[in-house]
């Protein structure tokens, strides 16, 4: 292992996630390369050795306790700690026949998109804390969208993500609050709009420009922001 750290990626086998555990493999990282997909995730992992990065796999399906309970185990064994964790598996959900419209909102869309988007990350978070505690500068990155910002309201009317994001966004203050007092920095990330399989690769960003963000959230100094929503720009309004 790299002594610049360890750093767990969730959904990283493709698109943002990807280029977030590239960059931070380039920067002497370890990466656990998390995702449900074997194939996938065994090709991303062979990519960043490609690339000389350290990484190895993770079975990881955020909606399953099990499944976060054997990725905390195996990055137990492989690594020892964990300095960086980045939540970056999320869905965006169903939109077809009006399953996002408010007016017409389909719960059970609901239910699937908070599912990961919120309580994976939670499950992550907590089942990845206990490693976290053994790094000098541990470091949470959500994976928002401003498309949570309630100040904003950008993007298409979504109002399964949208409000999934705005959740993820309180929750990510609330754990900054109870960490205050420790070595662990928590924010929320806004990648912008990034052409991936999400956007239809019909967005003006590249999935580096996406991760940018993320890196830099996850190697702040020790007196970096804490609990706040930020972008390339600087703070996101809420």
């Amino acid at each position: 292992m790299k002594d610049t750290g360890i750093a767990l990626v969730t959904g990283a086998n493709k698109g943002i996630g990807f280029a977030i555990a590239q960059g931070l493999g380039a920067i002497g990282f370890t990466v656990a390369v998390g995702a449900r997909d074997k194939a996938r995730r065994e090709e991303a992992v062979e990519r960043l050795r490609a690339a000389d990065i350290n990484a190895f796999g993770v079975a990881l399906d955020v909606t399953s306790d099990d499944s976060v309970t054997a990725a905390a185990a195996t990055i137990q064994r492989t690594a020892g700690r964990l300095d960086v964790l980045v939540n970056n598996a999320g869905i965006s959900g169903r939109t077809d026949g009006g399953a996002q419209d408010p007016t017409t909102l389909d719960l059970d869309v609901v239910r699937t998109v908070l599912e990961t988007n919120v309580f994976g990350v939670v499950r992550v978070t907590n089942a990845m804390l206990p490693l976290l505690s053994r790094s000098g500068s541990p470091r949470i990155v959500n994976m928002s969208s401003n498309m949570g910002s309630l100040t904003l309201q950008t993007g298409p009317i979504m109002a399964a993500y949208a409000p999934s994001k705005s959740m993820l966004n309180s929750v990510t203050a609330q754990y900054a609050r109870r960490l205050a007092d420790t070595n662990v920095i928590v924010n929320a990330a806004c990648p912008g709009y990034v052409a991936t399989d999400f956007t239809g690769f019909n967005a003006p960003r590249t999935p580096e420009q996406g991760a940018a963000i993320a890196i830099r959230l996850a190697t702040l100094p020790a007196d970096g922001p804490r609990g706040g929503f930020f972008d390339d720009e600087g703070a996101v309004p809420w």
